[in-house]
């Protein structure tokens, strides 16, 4: 009888578990429906900003001129910074350690000196992992304005264009899908005009949700393209002046994009991992109660026999 008490304790006990891990995946469905929405609407205008500074790039690379220092390949690659977005909180899988792994698997591509700059509380784990940390900034789990990463932004221009690094890249998580978020490092500074992977959202050549490279070759050929017309930027008051407010912003609009491509993936794997320890509980609790059924059935079964034992020793 015993027994049988301590199987109900635990078919209450993970029961409740179940309601827990329930209500947290409707909750992170309810977050994840707000950052797909965010991601969504803005991955389109990212990404073609993104194209204007790899134009602009081009320019200053074909022309041999210096447009602007953030254009502008370092000589010699000293030392290098990576912003790694992270979770706040646990309860979503695999998501960050895929991220802090693929940080790491860059570093090792390229080993020169690489500092870290953390977002998101759970990126500190890397902290007794033998990495340097420039700095920390909090990071909130829904987006709302690209003024929120100012502080973050203004200090990786001003590290970069003070020489402290050579180069700077982010680690984040590309949102695919709700079943399929990519860990992913790319390269803001300096400006890469030769890479094949540049968009975000979209992973190498294959199509993706929102944004695919047909979409960007589309609009790049409507309104960058004039058959044989070459066009000439002129800008005013001066290419300096309208550079040094056009650019960080460019870059600003690409690194908040990041953000919302991880706060979108981290929500789905966080519903997605709350969906599997639901049903995970639901069939613990399945066999609990068979395992009980059965304790029972074989108590039941035993004091009959024992009732009956008795009735016969005292037939005799």
């Amino acid at each position: 009888m015993a027994k049988t008490k301590e199987i109900s304790r635990r078919i209450k006990s993970v029961s409740s578990t179940k309601k827990i891990t329930k209500a947290m995946e409707m909750v992170a469905a309810a977050k994840m429906r707000k950052a797909i929405e965010a991601v969504l609407k803005t991955r389109t205008y990212a990404n073609l900003s993104w194209e204007t500074v790899l134009r602009l790039a081009e320019i200053s690379k074909s022309k041999n001129e210096n447009l602007h220092p953030l254009l502008l390949p370092r000589a010699k690659v000293s030392k290098a910074a990576i912003i790694l977005i992270t979770s706040n909180r646990g309860m979503c899988g695999a998501y960050n350690s895929a991220v802090i792994a693929k940080a790491k698997e860059s570093i090792a591509r390229h080993p020169i000196p690489t500092d870290f700059i953390l977002t998101g509380k759970k990126g500190t784990i890397i902290r007794n992992q033998n990495y340097e940390i420039a700095a920390e900034f909090e990071k909130s789990d829904i987006l709302t304005d690209a003024r929120e990463i100012y502080p973050l932004v203004k200090m990786v221009l001003e590290d970069y264009q003070s020489g402290k690094y050579d180069k700077i890249l982010v680690a984040y998580t590309d949102f695919i899908s709700a079943a399929r978020q990519v860990p992913r490092v790319k390269q803001l500074l300096p400006v890469e005009i030769e890479k094949v992977d540049q968009y975000l959202g979209v992973i190498s050549s294959e199509d993706k949700v929102g944004v695919t490279p047909e979409l960007i070759a589309a609009k790049e050929e409507k309104h960058l393209s004039a058959g044989d017309y070459v066009y000439e930027y002129t800008f005013e008051p001066s290419a300096s002046e309208v550079l040094d407010k056009m650019i960080p912003r460019l870059l600003e609009i690409q690194l908040y994009q990041a953000f919302l491509e991880a706060n979108a993936s981290e929500h789905s794997a966080s519903m997605s991992a709350m969906h599997q320890a639901t049903e995970a509980a639901s069939d613990m609790v399945s066999e609990l109660t068979l395992f009980y059924n059965k304790v029972r059935q074989a108590g039941i079964t035993a004091e009959i026999a024992e009732i009956s034992a008795g009735a016969n020793a005292l037939a005799e």
